[in-house]
C-alpha cells in the first residue's frame, strides 16, 4: 500500500517539484519514497513513489520496480498473489523477492494488459513499457485504490492524491464548484454519477479500467472487467448459502496475507462480525476489534459489541468520540482530503484511524458493501416488496414481516409507506432528501435531480448496483482510502472481492430477505460461525452523530464565527444559514447539510491548498 504520482509528456519537471511531491507523499508510504525518469527522445516520463511496507519488508522490493525493460510503481495489494507466484514458478519463473509487486510485474511481462484479469485485490498503478513505448494506468474493479488524472497541453498528470498533481503542474488548479453544489445540496450519493472531482479538468481513472497513453500522447481507455448482469441461477437457498460461506471465508483468508498487524473495525451488526467471527474462528486469527463510540443514542449498539466480544473471546478497544477541537480536526482533514469530508461518519472514522494507528496497526479490515451485494437499507426492503408482488402469500407474509420488525426503525418519512414502489416504481426523492429546501440556500439557483443507472430490471438490484458503482460505495472508499493513508495504514474490504459479487449476481432477489430479515443468504452462511443473537437482530444501525454533539452552534463565539465575514457567502445566502442554526432542533438531513455546509466553508477559507500552496 502506497502513494503513486507522475507524468508522461514533452516537458521537463523541476527537481525541487519532485523533491515537494515526494514529500507530500510519505503520509501514504513513510518507509521509503523514490522516482524514476525515462527520456525517449522528445518525451519524458516521471514515476514517483512512497512505500508503505506490508508485505516482504525487504528494501528488495521497494520502488519504482524494473524487470526487463518495464518499471512499475503500484498502490495495492494482489491478494491471491501466491497462487499466481506458485503458478509462474511452476513454468520455470525465478522470482528475487517475496512481494505482490513482483507478481505483479512477471504477470504483465507474460500476459500484458490482460494480467489484470488474474488479480484478485485492490490497486492502481502505472507501468512503463520501453518495449511498446507506452504507459499503463490501471484501478482495480470496485475502484478501491484511487488514481487521479489530468490532462494539460504539455503532457498527462497523474497521482493517488490531487495534492501530488498539483504539486507537479505549473500552474494551480481552479475549483469546480459545480461537484461543490452537488455536493452541498444533493450530499455525498450524487458525487459519484460522473469522473468528476472537486477541481476543474482533474478527473479520475474510472474503476475496473486501464488507460495506455502512447508516446505521441494518444489515449486508449478499455474497461477490462464488464461485471456479470444480474441472471438468477435456480439453485436451492442451500446450495447458495453454503456456496457464500465457503467464497467468504476464502475472501476473509487471503487478506489477512501481511507482514504487518492488522486490527478489525467493529460495529454490532452482521458485517464486521461475519469478518471478525471468520477471522477468529475458521481461520484462528488474533483478532483485535475497535469501535467508535456514538453518541447519538438511535445508533448506539454497545450492548450488542460487548455481547459479540464475549462469546468471541477477542481484544477490543473502544475509541470514545470527542468533540474537543472539532473545527480545528475538521480543518486539517479537509486538507488532507483535497475537498470536503463527506459524511460526518467519516470524522470519526478519521479519529478511530488515528488510535488504531497509535497502537501499532498498518492495515485495517472494514465491512464495505455488505448491504449492496446482500440487500441491508430501508429502501432494500420497499424494494423488495415491490419485486414480489405478483406473488401473493410471499408479498402478504413479507410485508408482515416489514410492519412487525422494519418499520418501527425507520425514521425517513418517505420509507414508512411500504406501498412507496407500488405507488410509484420511479420514486427516489428519499435519497437527496430535502434538497429543493437546500438549493435555497444558495445565492445563484442550482438543481440537479436524481437519477440512476439501468443495470437490471429487478428494481431491488437495480438499486443495489446503482449503490455498488455510483451511490454508496465510492464515497465510502474514498474516505477508507483518505482516513487510513493520513495515519500511515491500509483499509482491506473482503465483501468486495470479485467472486463473490459475481456469486451473489446469481442469488434470486425472492431468497434476499426472509422474515423481516435483509442478507438473510449471509446471515444463514454465517451460522455457526458468528454469535446467533447477532444474526438474530433486526436492527439496521449504522454510526451517525448529529451535528450538535460536536459543534455548540447555541455557542455566541461559535455563531459569530461560522455567520461572519467568509468567502463562503459569495455563494450562499447567510440569512439561510442563520435560520438552520439557529433551529431548536434539526433533523437527520439537516444535520447532515450544516455538516455539509461546514465543509464547504474551511475548503474555500482555508484549505484548497491545490489552488494555492502547493504551486507557490
Amino acid at each position: 500500500m502506497c502513494g503513486i504520482a507522475g507524468f508522461i509528456g514533452k516537458s521537463e519537471i523541476e527537481f525541487s517539484k519532485i523533491q515537494r511531491t515526494l514529500e507530500l507523499m510519505k503520509r501514504r508510504g513513510p518507509d521509503h519514497q523514490d522516482f524514476a525518469k525515462i527520456t525517449v527522445q522528445d518525451t519524458v516520463i516521471y514515476l514517483l513513489h512512497s512505500r508503505l511496507g506490508i508485505i516482504d519488508l525487504d528494501s528488495r522490493s521497494n520502488q519504482p520496480f524494473t524487470l526487463h525493460d518495464c518499471t512499475l510503481v503500484y498502490n495495492g495489494e494482489i491478494y491471491n498473489y501466491l497462487e499466481l507466484k506458485q503458478e509462474l514458478e511452476k513454468q520455470g519463473e525465478k522470482f528475487t523477492t517475496n512481494s505482490d509487486t513482483e507478481v505483479l510485474l512477471r504477470y504483465y511481462l507474460k500476459y500484458g494488459e490482460d494480467c489484470v484479469r488474474y488479480f484478485e485485490g485492490m490497486w492502481s498503478f502505472a507501468l512503463y513499457d520501453r518495449r511498446k513505448g507506452q504507459l499503463f494506468l490501471c484501478r482495480d474493479r470496485f475502484g478501491e485504490k484511487p488514481l487521479y488524472l489530468l490532462n494539460e497541453k504539455e503532457g498527462i498528470y497523474f497521482g493517488s492524491e490531487i495534492k501530488f498533481i498539483a504539486a507537479l503542474i505549473r500552474t494551480p488548479l481552479e475549483i469546480n464548484f459545480n461537484h461543490l453544489y452537488r455536493y452541498l445540496i444533493n450530499g455525498y450519493k450524487a458525487l459519484y454519477k460522473s469522473t468528476e472531482t472537486f477541481y476543474q479538468k482533474v478527473r479520475e481513472l474510472p474503476s475496473a479500467h486501464f488507460l495506455k497513453v502512447s508516446m505521441k500522447g494518444t489515449e486508449e481507455l478499455t474497461r477490462y472487467w464488464k461485471f456479470p448482469s444480474y441472471v438468477p441461477v435456480e439453485r436451492s437457498y442451500d446450495e447458495i448459502v453454503h456456496s457464500v460461506r465457503e467464497v467468504l471465508i476464502d475472501s476473509v483468508k487471503i487478506r489477512l496475507r501481511a507482514d504487518v498487524p492488522i486490527a478489525f473495525c467493529m460495529s454490532g451488526g452482521i458485517d464486521s462480525n461475519a469478518l471478525i467471527s471468520i477471522a477468529k474462528k475458521q481461520l484462528g486469527y488474533d483478532v483485535h476489534g475497535f469501535t467508535i463510540a456514538n453518541t447519538d443514542s438511535r445508533y448506539e449498539e454497545t450492548d450488542m459489541i460487548e455481547y459479540a466480544v464475549k462469546e468471541l473471546g477477542i481484544r477490543h478497544t473502544t475509541i470514545p468520540l470527542s468533540n474537543e477541537k472539532f473545527l480545528e480536526q475538521l480543518k486539517t482533514q479537509i486538507q488532507y482530503h483535497d475537498g470536503p469530508v463527506y459524511t460526518i461518519t467519516y470524522y470519526a472514522q478519521w479519529y478511530l484511524m488515528k488510535n488504531i494507528a497509535e497502537q501499532g496497526y498498518r492495515i485495517s479490515i472494514s465491512g464495505t458493501a455488505a448491504d449492496e451485494l446482500f440487500s441491508g437499507y430501508y429502501d432494500h426492503h420497499l424494494a423488495y416488496l415491490y419485486s414480489v408482488h405478483s406473488n401473493g402469500p410471499l408479498f402478504q407474509e413479507s410485508k408482515t414481516n416489514w410492519e412487525t420488525h422494519v418499520q418501527p426503525f425507520v425514521r425517513n418519512p418517505f420509507l414508512k409507506k411500504h406501498d412507496l414502489f407500488l405507488l410509484d416504481p420511479r420514486m427516489r426523492d428519499y435519497v437527496y432528501l430535502n434538497s429543493d429546501e437546500f438549493s435555497r440556500s444558495l445565492s445563484h439557483p442550482w438543481k440537479e435531480d436524481f437519477y440512476e443507472f439501468a443495470y437490471a430490471e429487478d428494481m431491488l438490484r437495480n438499486r443495489m448496483l446503482n449503490e455498488l458503482f455510483h451511490e454508496s460505495i465510492p464515497p465510502i472508499l474514498h474516505e477508507d482510502d483518505l482516513n487510513t493513508m493520513y495515519y500511515s495504514m491500509e483499509n482491506r474490504s473482503p465483501f468486495l472481492d470479485r467472486r463473490l459479487f459475481e456469486l451473489t449476481m446469481q442469488i434470486p432477489t425472492r431468497f434476499l430477505i426472509r422474515g423481516g430479515y435483509a442478507k438473510a443468504v449471509l446471515r444463514d452462511a454465517m451460522r455457526g460461525i458468528v454469535p446467533e443473537k447477532i444474526l438474530t437482530n433486526h436492527r439496521k444501525v449504522g454510526f451517525n452523530a448529529p451535528i450538535q454533539s460536536l459543534l455548540d452552534v447555541k455557542d455566541p463565539k461559535v455563531l459569530d464565527h461560522l455567520l461572519g465575514d467568509s468567502r463562503v457567502y459569495d455563494y450562499l445566502r447567510k440569512d439561510k444559514i442563520e435560520a438552520f442554526l439557529r433551529k431548536d432542533s434539526l433533523s437527520n438531513s439537516e444535520s447532515k447539510f450544516i455538516f455539509y455546509f461546514l465543509n464547504f466553508k474551511i475548503f474555500l477559507e482555508e484549505a484548497a491548498l491545490c489552488t494555492t500552496a502547493n504551486n507557490a
